[in-house]
């Protein structure tokens, strides 16, 4: 199985803020299958407005995961992850798949993330924002 997904930022009085999607109490970042004939590329861009009702640009990609999981039979899945800057849309657009969708200062979405992997993820997303503001 491969997934995609993405960070999507904005800047908020000067300190950038992240949307994370919660599901049964688990927060995490917005992530799909790739569909066929839809790049990685395509699928982070489609996945984060669907279940975000978010738009976003990607900045650059911040890396892959891989894990397995159990659902009857054993499951291994790779989730690439996009960094994407916020270009328009409304959470109130979300999808029904999220219960909820709300944007967090970056430290903080790094405490309330329910992966470790994503924990990861988020913390290379956020070295990434340091350099581009430095820049």
């Amino acid at each position: 199985m491969v997934s995609s997904g993405g960070v999507i930022f904005r800047n908020a009085n000067g300190d950038f803020e992240v949307a994370l999607v919660s599901r049964r109490n688990i927060w995490c970042l917005p992530k799909g299958l790739i569909e066929a004939n839809e790049t990685a590329e395509e699928a982070a861009l489609r996945e984060v407005q669907e279940e975000t009702g978010l738009k976003g640009e990607i900045v650059s990609k911040i890396g892959e995961v891989s894990y397995s999981f159990f659902r009857k039979q054993r499951y291994f899945k790779t989730v690439h992850f996009y960094l994407l800057r916020f270009v328009g849309g409304s959470m109130e657009a979300h999808d029904s798949e999220m219960e909820r969708v709300k944007w967090f200062p970056i430290a903080d979405a790094i405490k309330v993330l329910t992966y470790v992997n994503e924990k990861k993820i988020m913390n290379k997303a956020s070295e990434i924002l340091k350099n581009l503001s430095n820049t």
